[in-house]
């Protein structure tokens, strides 16, 4: 299973929490508005990106989990 920073760029007001406790996967654009790259978050940052989504004043960043399905044909 992995998960993923997802932004809402209607709800977002550009606050900027997200940055300060994530700058490790979020940046801001020139106007303070975050960027995600949308690559897998590393498991040892999943607690801090929680953190940042809950305390995004308008809910507008989400920690999505996703679990990784392999196919037939690669199983052994």
């Amino acid at each position: 299973m992995s998960a993923v920073l997802t932004i809402d760029p209607t709800a977002c007001d550009a606050y900027g929490y997200c940055a300060e406790l994530l700058p490790e996967l979020v940046g801001l654009d020139e106007w303070g508005y975050p960027v995600v790259g949308g690559e897998p978050v590393p498991a040892e940052l999943v607690a801090r990106a929680e953190q940042a989504a809950r305390h995004c004043p308008r809910r507008a960043i989400r920690v999505r989990t996703r679990v990784e399905v392999r196919s037939s044909a690669s199983r052994p």
